[in-house]
């Protein structure tokens, strides 16, 4: 029997050292601040790279502009631009002969050097491309340039928002905000609203009732979410609320991150009425006596409602005490069957049964053997 070997036994693994001697006091808080404080560095190091690299291409693009017009030179300075400037900078893109079109298309657009500074130098080049690209008046692009600096948009959320002309249906939502607000929350609410709302996403006849209309929206919940604008977090469908010992059901209830307040949604499937504006009123009561927080501001109501008469809406939140909006929505709408053909047509199952087979058997007669 062999002996037990004590001089040739491998060592354990050792214990991990510490990153560094024990510091006492709050060296944790610092570090977290001097990390805080170098991503905040590295963050407007690359706003400050592309803020130059955008007023680079403006200028470059103002100064092909100024030479032609100067020296009558063509189009092809721009070609001959393009190869010389690659040849002494081969490292560095952006100066194809395209590139150099579009700083030119840049600068005539944006002739206004403040303008460009304040706005469009704080957005990347990708984005000003389609701006120039998508929208037509300059007024519009720079509204979407300040959104896009305000939310943080990317290009592809960017080019959501200008197929579906937001800034046509931003803050036009008729509202009650700017006496039942206070200034700075009435004017943050009425930019969250807007008129009408895109429900493209789904798929409805035009006699689809609330409940499917609600329903469709719950399953498509991100596109709802996008939709409704940032901030917006789902709290709840159906929800339930018990005042006086009865039940009363809310559609959509919703918390808004900024506006750091609840919001009750209701959703109609015809015209507005004025006597929607009262059942929200109370919805609004019970949510702000019942859910509300005391951190909480006052809870808002948002009525939806497929279409709506701007005089009436006015009228009938004219001297309501809740802040409440009321817009309406369009959707991707389907042909509906006609009445008399609905009957007429196989159903699903019978479909399948069909397909499967079993139709032909159930018809034919079982031959006798």
């Amino acid at each position: 029997m062999a002996g037990k070997s004590g001089g040739n036994k491998k060592p354990g693994p050792r214990p991990a050292k510490a990153a560094g001697p024990l510091i006492s006091g709050d060296y944790e808080s610092f570090l977290g601040e001097l990390k805080e404080r170098i991503r905040t560095a590295q963050v407007r190091a690359a706003v400050a790279v592309n803020r130059e690299l955008v007023l680079l291409y403006w200028q470059i693009g103002r100064d092909i502009l100024s030479r032609q017009k100067e020296h009558g030179w063509g189009a092809k300075v721009v070609d001959r631009l393009a190869a010389d400037l690659r040849r002494e900078f081969p490292g560095i893109e952006g100066f194809s002969p395209r590139n150099l079109k579009y700083m030119r298309s840049f600068a005539k657009a944006w002739p206004d050097e403040a303008i460009v500074q304040e706005a469009l130098a704080q957005i990347t080049w990708y984005h000003n491309l389609t701006l120039l690209e998508k929208v037509k008046g300059q007024e519009e692009r720079l509204w979407y340039a300040r959104a896009i600096i305000k939310n943080g948009w990317s290009r592809n959320v960017l080019v959501h928002w200008i197929e579906s002309a937001l800034h046509k249906r931003q803050g036009q939502a008729t509202t009650n905000f700017e006496r039942s607000l206070p200034a700075p929350q009435s004017d943050l609410a009425r930019e969250v609203l807007k008129n009408p709302y895109s429900f493209d996403f789904l798929m409805l006849t035009d006699d689809a009732e609330e409940r499917e209309i609600e329903r469709g929206l719950v399953e498509h919940i991100r596109e709802f979410l996008i939709e409704l604008g940032v901030g917006f977090a789902f709290v709840g469908q159906q929800y339930r609320l018990e005042v006086g010992g009865e039940d009363f059901v809310i559609d959509l209830l919703f918390y808004h991150l900024k506006l750091r307040c609840y919001v009750v949604l209701e959703l109609k499937a015809g015209a507005f009425k004025p006597e929607y504006a009262g059942k929200m009123n109370f919805y609004l009561s019970a949510v702000d006596d019942l859910l509300r927080h005391s951190d909480d501001k006052p809870s808002i109501g948002i009525i939806l409602c497929k279409s709506k008469n701007k005089v009436v809406a006015e009228y009938a939140l004219r001297d309501l005490l809740k802040p409440v909006g009321v817009s309406s929505y369009v959707t991707k709408l389907v042909e509906s069957l006609p009445k008399d053909l609905k009957g007429s047509l196989p159903s699903l199952k019978e479909i399948e049964a069909e397909l499967s087979g079993e139709g032909d058997a159930e018809r034919s007669p079982r031959k006798k053997k």
